[in-house]
C-alpha cells in the first residue's frame, strides 16, 4: 500500500531526473562506449590553471605572508604562522568522543594489516656467476600529505594517507588540511585528533593549491620562523585547483594522482536489491553536487525500481538537496544494457573509482572487472565499508584513470632501485656484447668504457 508520504517522494523522483541510458540491441567499440558512459561536465583544469600558477607564484616568492594572505581570503582567518601546536594535537585527541576514537582506532588497525601486507620483496636474480642483478625497493625521504576540507570532515583521508606511508617506511611526514574559522583558524579538531592518533607531529593549517606548493617547494623559514621543508611526494584528494597544482608541481615532487570528484558505478541483475543499490548510489552522490552515481544492469524493472528507492530515500537523507543535485546530473543515471557481458563492458570502459557488483554469482563477474579503483562484491561490500574500515584504501583513481592509475598504497610511497653486481669474470663475458651494440649505436665510447678495463690490466 502506498501512503501519502510515499506518494510525496515518488514525486520527488519524477523531479529527480536520474537519467537513462538505453544500449539495449547497441554493440558499440570501447571508443564509443566511452564517449556513451555518463560523464561529469567539470570545469577544465585550463580555467584553473591561471589562477593556481598565481597561487604557487606568490607561495614561492613571499612565502608565509602569501599563505597568511591566503588563508584570509579563502578561508577568513587572521594566521602568522601555519604549523598547528602540539598542545593542539594532543587536546583534540583528548576531547575526542570515545566511540569516534574506537572507530578511528579499528580502522588504522585494519589498513595497516593491509598495508604491510602490500609492501614488496626484495629480489636478487643471478644470471651468470659472478652476474647478480637485484631491485630493492626503498621509501621517499619525506611525503606531504593533503586532507581537504569543504562539505565534509575526513579523518578518514588521514587514515589512507598517513598507513600507507608509515607501512612504507616514510621517516618524515607533514600533513595539511584547511584552516577553520569556527576553529581559531586550524583544522577541524577530529583532523588533529586523527593525527595524534597516528603519531604525526607535523601538521600545516594550510588549503588547498597553497598547501600543494608549501610541499612541493618548501616555505623558508624567516625571523625565527621554522621552515616548511620540500617534500619528495604530495598524496591526497581535493578539488580541482588542489587536482590542478598537483599537475603543476608535478616532476618538482612525485603525487598520487590529480583526483576528481568522487563517483560510484554498480553493476546490478534482477537478483539485486533496490534498496541496497538506492542507499549506496547516494552515499556517493552526498559527497559532493557533481559526484557520480550510475547504475549498471540488464534489468529495467530494476531500474525502476531503484528509482522510486532514490526518491524515497533521498527526500529523508540529511544531504537531500546535494544527493538530488548529484543524482540528476549528466555524470549520473542507470545504464540499460541487454545482458552481464555488455555490462561488464560498460564498466571495464567506465573504469569507476568505485564499482559494486550486486549480481547473482558477484565474485565471478567481480573477477571480470579489469578496470576500476576498487571493486566491491555483493550485498555486504559497500563503498561505505572500503571508507571506512574494510581496510582497503579509499583514496582511488577517477575520471576513468582507472584504466591506467591505481589507488594510493605503499608502493606510492616507494621506489624501485635496481643494484648490478658484476665480477670480472662475469663482464668479460658480455664484453664483446656490449662493445657490438655499442658501434651499433654509434656510441662507441660505451664499449671503450668496458674494454679499457681489461687492456689496462695487461
Amino acid at each position: 500500500m502506498t501512503t501519502s508520504s510515499d506518494n510525496s517522494a515518488i514525486t520527488t523522483a519524477q523531479t529527480l531526473d536520474f537519467r537513462s541510458l538505453d544500449l539495449r540491441g547497441r554493440r558499440l567499440s570501447l571508443a564509443e562506449l566511452r564517449a556513451a558512459v555518463p560523464r561529469a561536465q567539470h570545469q577544465t583544469m585550463a580555467d584553473a590553471e591561471s589562477k593556481v600558477l598565481d597561487i604557487i607564484t606568490a607561495v614561492r616568492s613571499r612565502g608565509f605572508a602569501a599563505l597568511g594572505e591566503l588563508a584570509q581570503r579563502f578561508d577568513g582567518v587572521e594566521q602568522s604562522h601555519p604549523r598547528v601546536p602540539a598542545a593542539a594535537l594532543a587536546g583534540a585527541l583528548a576531547e575526542l568522543d570515545p566511540a569516534v576514537r574506537s572507530a578511528l582506532e579499528e580502522s588504522i588497525s585494519r589498513a595497516r594489516r593491509f598495508a604491510e601486507g602490500q609492501r614488496p620483496a626484495n629480489v636478487d636474480v643471478e644470471l651468470a656467476d659472478g652476474a647478480v642483478v637485484s631491485q630493492n625497493w626503498i621509501p621517499v625521504g619525506r611525503v606531504g600529505l593533503y586532507v581537504p576540507g569543504g562539505l565534509a570532515v575526513y579523518p578518514s583521508s588521514v587514515i589512507m594517507n598517513v598507513v600507507p606511508a608509515l607501512a612504507a617506511g616514510v621517516e618524515s611526514i607533514a600533513l595539511a588540511s584547511p584552516p577553520q574559522k569556527d576553529f581559531g583558524g586550524l583544522p577541524h579538531p577530529t583532523i588533529l585528533a586523527a593525527a595524534a592518533l597516528l603519531g604525526i607531529e607535523e601538521v600545516y593549517a594550510i588549503g588547498g593549491a597553497q598547501a600543494i606548493a608549501s610541499f612541493a617547494y618548501g616555505v623558508p623559514g624567516t625571523d625565527g620562523e621554522e621552515p616548511i621543508e620540500p617534500v619528495d611526494v604530495v598524496t591526497g584528494p581535493g578539488n580541482i585547483f588542489v587536482a590542478t597544482a598537483k599537475r603543476l608541481v608535478k616532476g618538482v615532487v612525485g603525487i598520487d594522482s590529480e583526483a576528481g570528484t568522487t563517483e560510484i558505478a554498480i553493476l546490478a541483475d534482477a537478483t539485486a536489491r533496490p534498496e541496497l543499490v538506492a542507499a549506496d548510489l547516494i552515499s556517493q552522490a552526498e559527497h559532493d553536487p557533481k559526484a557520480a552515481s550510475v547504475l549498471v544492469t540488464d534489468s529495467a524493472d530494476l531500474a525502476d525500481a531503484v528509482a522510486v528507492e532514490l526518491a524515497l530515500q533521498a527526500a529523508t537523507t540529511k544531504h537531500g538537496d546535494r544527493v538530488r543535485e548529484a543524482l540528476s546530473g549528466p555524470q549520473s543515471g542507470v545504464v540499460l544494457v541487454d545482458d552481464l557481458e555488455q555490462g561488464i563492458a560498460v564498466c571495464n570502459a567506465y573504469a569507476a573509482e568505485h564499482l559494486e557488483i550486486m549480481t547473482a554469482d558477484a565474485a565471478a563477474v567481480a573477477a571480470r572487472i579489469r578496470n576500476a579503483g576498487a571493486i566491491f562484491v555483493g550485498d555486504y561490500s559497500p563503498v561505505s565499508l572500503g571508507d571506512y574500515c574494510a581496510g582497503s584504501n579509499h583514496v582511488l583513481p577517477t575520471s576513468g584513470t582507472a584504466a591506467f592509475s591505481s589507488g594510493l598504497n605503499v608502493t606510492t610511497f616507494l621506489r624501485a632501485v635496481q643494484l648490478i653486481n658484476y665480477s670480472r669474470a662475469a663482464l668479460e663475458q658480455v664484453s664483446s656484447h656490449i662493445v657490438s651494440l655499442s658501434r651499433a649505436e654509434d656510441l662507441p665510447g660505451h664499449g671503450d668504457a668496458v674494454t679499457i678495463r681489461f687492456a689496462s690490466e695487461g
